[in-house]
């Protein structure tokens, strides 16, 4: 039989498909939070929050935004709580309906000028239901792709559902440019934003025939079989992987931040501050995407050669080293520059950190409660980051009326991923589906 990275041929067409499906499974579902974030940046000000202040409505806009990473966090324990007891597939399902169904009533959503303050509230309702439907998408996701892989090629199948990011980044961009350029401002306010929104629900019918046909990782079936399941799996990750669940939060910060702030916060500074077009704009964050979806399965790919360690820690510092650079070419209000410089930070910086994070963050954790470690933890990062960090850049610069607050941010946030990634242990080489001390410290607590 042929042999294709230590695995028979036939076992590695499966891990393809799972790979692939975990992909379209995780471009619909980050479709789904992406046009949130673009209508944050362009709409929601105006139609939610349309009597205060422009800088005033931008920031209520971006904190809406923020509350569905509030969430993440719950969604990640309690989806982690049944993905560790009962499987990874179940929640994989679950995630997608929560979402898709949250993001399509947004865009049946009245606004401001019909229900007043009505508006505003229902839509941070919903934006938390996304929130907490991505929180335990992520991990399940990755689980499926990782814990499917050979132990030389987690690296690269891990980073498939990590593409998923960039391609619904890039689906709901492309769809929110179609309708940005084709429509006048008039009907894209009054209609045009709603249609990416409601086009999800015929996502959720891609994205569930997909997801169900999927199989049960080997890694957690060997659990299964052993009946040594964690009772209380978050407990217990808090309990024993308390090291790791402060690496996963250090190592998320700059990766979660800086990425909102290079996709989301962009959109307002160029186009209230420097007068640059929407279309300019979302076309930078279009291919800045497109590049990333190629970008991140290589960056992974590599820490399958090297490790996780210098690949991630190239991207935190790449992060670190661009922060000022990346609004001088913005500045430039040179079209080029403006879309290199989108380009670099999500290609480089962004996508070096990303692409071996999803084999990376499971491997810092035991089969048992792996699922809930990642998920919590990478989740309550998302907080301290992604959620804050267009709003913090935001506040700074009507603070300070220029960027330099914001590129100081950046920085900040760079080295809180470096010195955590300088403290985690290297992982590329370890065995998912072997028992780690603290698992079977669990097991021996069980069995008293």
């Amino acid at each position: 039989m042929d042999r294709v990275g230590g695995e028979g041929t036939g076992q590695v067409e499966s891990i393809r498909k799972v790979a692939l499906a975990s992909f379209i499974g995780t471009t619909i579902e980050w479709y789904d939070y992406f046009i949130f974030g673009t209508a944050a940046a362009l709409v929601f000000n105006q139609l939610f929050f349309p009597n205060v202040d422009p800088i005033i409505g931008t920031l209520a806009a971006f904190a809406t935004f923020g509350v569905g990473f509030v969430a993440r966090p719950l969604g990640g324990a309690i989806f982690g709580h049944y993905g560790d007891r009962i499987g990874r597939k179940a929640m994989l399902v679950l995630t997608l309906l929560t979402m898709g169904i949250a993001t399509f009533l947004v865009g049946l959503l009245p606004t401001h000028e019909t229900i007043g303050i009505w508006a505003p509230v229902l839509l941070v309702v919903l934006r938390l239901i996304q929130g907490f439907g991505v929180g335990g998408e992520w991990g399940g996701a990755v689980l499926m792709a990782v814990e499917h892989s050979p132990r030389n090629r987690r690296g690269f199948y891990g980073s498939w559902p990590q593409m998923g990011v960039p391609a619904g980044l890039l689906l709901s961009t492309a769809i929110f440019s179609i309708f940005s350029r084709f429509t006048t401002d008039a009907q894209f306010l009054a209609w045009g934003w709603r249609v990416p929104f409601l086009l999800s629900i015929i996502l959720i019918g891609v994205g569930l025939f997909i997801r169900l046909a999927l199989l049960e990782t080997p890694a957690f079936r060997q659990v299964q079989e052993t009946g040594t399941q964690a009772r209380m799996p978050i407990v217990d990750v808090l309990r024993t992987y308390p090291k790791g669940v402060l690496l996963v939060i250090g190592m998320r910060i700059a990766e979660n931040g800086s990425f909102f702030v290079f996709s989301v916060f962009v959109l307002a500074y160029g186009t209230e501050q420097l007068g640059l077009a929407n279309s300019t704009l979302l076309a930078g964050v279009l291919i800045a995407a497109a590049v990333q979806l190629f970008a991140v399965p290589v960056w992974g790919a590599l820490s399958d050669k090297i490790g996780r360690r210098p690949v991630y820690m190239g991207g935190a510092v790449f992060s670190l080293l661009f922060a000022f650079p990346f609004f001088w070419l913005i500045n430039t209000r040179a079209t080029i520059l403006v879309w290199l410089a989108i380009v670099l930070a999500l290609a480089v910086g962004h996508a070096a950190m990303y692409g071996p994070q999803a084999a990376f963050l499971p491997e810092l954790f035991g089969t048992r409660v792996r699922y809930s470690g990642i998920a919590f933890s990478r989740e309550l990062a998302s907080v301290f980051a992604g959620a804050l960090s267009p709003f913090i850049a935001t506040a700074l610069l009507a603070w300070a009326g220029n960027y330099w607050p914001v590129a100081v941010y950046l920085g900040t946030m760079a080295l809180i991923t470096i010195v955590a990634v300088y403290l985690a242990p290297e992982t590329f080489q370890i065995d998912v589906t072997e028992e780690q001390p603290e698992e079977r410290q669990l097991i021996a607590e069980k069995q008293v």
